[in-house]
């Protein structure tokens, strides 16, 4: 199972590769579990910047669940509640890591690979990517706790469309739909990625965990609390605002820290 799932740190960013490229990288209960341990690490961890998550082998990114596995983790009802009960877990983790998330897509992103996709912050896909969920044909519900993600981002027309109709899309559609940021060519998809990567890496890492909160916090409908409209002027109090402040006076790159 370790080399399934592959974790590399370079400075302030770390990544991780869904190793699986003979079986287009479908996720096994073992994958899962250690996926939601991983994004808790991450999420524990104060020097990380941000995280890409993406998919070995170039003919697909996830295409979701191991369906040998059915036999043994979902053959009925009350495993597949156990089973939602650790990729659910393992989703939930992803979503509520603290730090920028990437997801790089290269081929098929479908099934549960696009919930995956979901809980990200960032989805950005080479021209040639497909999308979908086309669970229809397997007799299975999208969960509503994996239908959500997909509603917030293309809405419940489009997630019914997606859904209904079972179809395997292009990244333009996606792209239209919301469904992913930004389509790149899949010559330099890799230098395309990166130039985001760092471009979310040179701003200050507590404003970006800030910002993530925020947009997350105002997708709940629940009206805002004083403490969390005042939390919006903690950042004045930050070591990072006054480099930021100095350096934008001096014309000069800042060096935030963090703090």
């Amino acid at each position: 199972m370790s080399d399934t799932l592959l974790v590399a740190r370079e400075g302030d960013v770390a990544r991780v590769t869904i190793n699986r490229p003979d079986k287009l990288n479908c996720m096994d209960t073992a994958m899962w579990r250690r996926m939601g341990e991983l994004f808790a690490g991450f999420d524990a961890d104060e020097t990380l910047r941000c995280i890409v998550l993406g998919g070995a082998g170039g003919r697909a990114f996830c295409v979701g669940a191991d369906i040998a596995e059915f036999g043994t983790t979902r053959a009925n009802a009350e495993q597949a509640r156990a089973y939602a009960r650790l990729t659910h877990g393992a989703l939930g983790r992803i979503a509520a890591c603290r730090h920028p998330i990437v997801v790089a897509i290269r081929g098929l992103c479908v099934g549960g690979g696009l919930e995956l996709a979901c809980v990200a912050d960032l989805r950005i896909a080479t021209a040639g990517s497909r999308f979908g969920i086309p669970v229809k044909r397997l007799g299975l519900v999208v969960a509503t706790t994996e239908m959500a993600p997909l509603i917030r981002l293309v809405g419940p027309a489009n997630t019914k469309d997606i859904l209904l109709t079972g179809d395997i899309f292009g990244a333009e559609r996606a792209l239209h739909m919301g469904l992913v940021n930004r389509v790149l060519p899949d010559d330099g998809f890799e230098a395309g990625v990166e130039a985001v990567v760092a471009s979310i890496v040179e701003g200050a890492p507590l404003v970006a965990r800030w910002h993530k909160k925020f947009a997350d916090r105002l997708m709940d409908p629940r009206p805002l609390s004083d403490a969390e409209h005042d939390e919006s002027y903690n950042c004045f109090d930050t070591e990072d605002f006054r480099i930021g402040s100095a350096a934008f006076l001096a014309k000069t790159k800042p060096a935030f820290k963090g703090r």
